[in-house]
């Protein structure tokens, strides 16, 4: 798959998400995307998977075969986990069996019958690797794969990527994360101001989560961002006293 000269923009007149990319993901081999949020890694993703367009250029040689995983798996949907994945593997020409097969290996058989809506993020992403799994991908496609996942099953991201790349697929993987580490010899490509680069030198980065009262939130931001830390996120949650 080669991206040739691809520009993207979200709409006409707004500022260019990615300009003049120009990238190749050989058959076999591993691209990790890196870079901030909201610098375009999402975007290079849906590009490559063809969720979106490109505004100019093209992807060329995209597999017949896409999994598409994305960051945080749609589950405001009125369906079992089991009622989506038969309609998934209807549309995609999986069974029942490969169902049960990845349900049991990723540790969620006890969840296909709980409705996708009451599902906690981690179980929603397995739902949402499962139904990229249910045919052999030629090309992967991994949002943050790692995001919201029980320790055992991010020990599984890697071996399913190995998987597909044994069988001379190829895994697009974006990592924010620092789990880049586990798949050694991957491509690295650094999305920055609107480009991509290949084989970008990136110093090493530790994330670390810091829970405030919600009150004290905007000061602890404002701290943080004039310490020159860079805030990957903030979300709630409530926790008892």
């Amino acid at each position: 798959m080669r991206f040739q000269d691809v520009w993207f923009r979200y709409a006409r007149g707004a500022a260019w998400t990615l300009r003049g990319v120009t990238l190749t993901l050989p058959p076999g081999e591993v691209a990790v995307v890196e870079g901030r949020n909201g610098a375009g890694k999402s975007t290079l993703l849906q590009l490559a998977a063809g969720v979106l367009r490109p505004g100019r250029g093209a992807v060329e040689g995209r597999p017949p075969v896409v999994g598409w995983v994305p960051e945080r798996f749609p589950a405001d949907q009125p369906f079992t986990a089991r009622g989506l994945l038969r309609h998934m593997a209807a549309i995609r020409g999986g069974d029942e069996a490969q169902i049960e097969r990845w349900a049991d290996r990723l540790g969620f058989t006890g969840f296909l019958d709980v409705r996708l809506s009451r599902l906690s993020k981690g179980s929603a992403q397995k739902v949402g690797l499962v139904q990229a799994l249910l045919v052999p991908p030629d090309l992967l496609v991994l949002d943050e794969p790692w995001e919201g996942l029980d320790a055992q099953t991010r020990e599984h991201v890697p071996q399913i990527v190995g998987e597909v790349v044994a069988r001379g697929g190829s895994v697009l993987i974006s990592d924010h994360l620092g789990e880049v580490g586990r798949l050694p010899g991957a491509r690295r490509w650094h999305v920055r101001d609107g480009e991509v680069r290949e084989g970008a030198q990136l110093e090493a980065r530790r994330v670390i989560e810091v829970a405030v009262a919600a009150a004290d939130a905007p000061e602890a931001l404002e701290r943080l961002r004039a310490g020159g830390f860079e805030v990957l996120g903030v979300r709630d949650e409530v926790v008892p006293r």
